[in-house]
């Protein structure tokens, strides 16, 4: 029973994710980028760009909510079939959220027709939001879903490398249209919002692994077990140089507890030699919990 609230309360925080982090994007989309033209690719910046060439025949252009759920509906019937239901139901989710958002969120130009402040303000922005939802487990359709299409019948292919082509030829497309000011400040947003929601998805996994080849590893392994409260791995090893056998340590730490580790390893062995890496995503005992749902 307290394993079924814990699930349920996770599920519900994700979908808060994704209904924070789809507002985030289209506050981007709606007040940074459509007002001066920044197409960062993705199905949102192929609405703007609908948006500008049906001008002349609609007045104010198509919207970009109704253009988001137009080129959406198409590709989640292909996914259906050839990924399931349960594939594409959060991406579902995500996509009607930003359509709702991108419908009630206002047209405002909050940087005044700056273009360095709409593709810092925009990347950071778009970044935050498309981090909430990939934390989800989600995805807000467009592109990605195409991506994850096309990939399943050209294998030799990654899902990045897709995505990379298709959003590179709607930037393109957008600076065509745009002119070619727009285009790069738009490759400048689309590092920001890369950058930030990498970021946002590592900072809460993010930790740190220590490799440690010291004569005293058992002093050591003791001191990171008892003052710590961290496992540490002994990893027996010969050194090809001097042929000696040697035990080192391994051990996995948060960003703050390495500090630690190199001070206790610095005033028991100063001739250590002490390997930090960076471990993206650590499961288990005092990290992440893996649970499947």
């Amino acid at each position: 029973m307290i394993q079924n609230f814990v699930n349920k309360r996770s599920a519900f925080l994700e979908y808060v994710f994704i209904i924070i982090g789809t507002g985030f994007i289209a506050t981007g989309v709606q007040c940074l980028y459509d007002p001066i033209n920044l197409i960062t690719g993705g199905f949102s910046g192929l609405a703007i760009i609908i948006r500008k060439l049906s001008q002349s025949v609609i007045e104010g252009g198509i919207p970009l909510w109704l253009t988001n759920i137009v080129l959406n509906v198409p590709v989640f019937l292909i996914a259906l079939k050839v990924k399931g239901k349960k594939f594409i139901w959060r991406t579902l989710i995500g996509t009607l959220l930003l359509s709702a958002w991108l419908y009630v969120i206002p047209r405002v130009d909050l940087t005044q027709g700056d273009y360095i402040l709409a593709a810092v303000f925009g990347g950071c922005i778009s970044g935050i939001g498309m981090g909430l939802v990939l934390m989800a487990r989600a995805t807000t359709g467009g592109t990605d879903m195409v991506a994850t299409v096309i990939q399943h019948f050209l294998r030799q292919y990654s899902i990045v490398q897709i995505m990379q082509i298709l959003d590179g030829l709607i930037v393109l497309c957008g600076l065509y249209v745009f002119g070619i000011k727009a285009g790069m400040y738009a490759i400048v947003a689309i590092f920001i919002t890369t950058k930030v929601s990498d970021g946002l998805m590592e900072g809460f996994k993010y930790s740190k692994a220590a490799f440690i080849i010291t004569s005293k590893y058992e002093e050591v392994a003791k001191r990171i077990l008892e003052d710590m409260d961290r496992g540490v791995t002994g990893l027996f090893a010969k050194g090809m140089y001097s042929g000696d056998e040697k035990c080192m340590l391994y051990c996995v730490v948060s960003k703050k507890e390495i500090v630690q580790v190199k001070e206790i390893v610095a005033r028991l062995d100063p001739r250590a030699f002490v390997i930090v890496s960076d471990a993206r995503e650590v499961l288990g005992e005092g990290f992440l919990e893996y649970t499947r749902k």
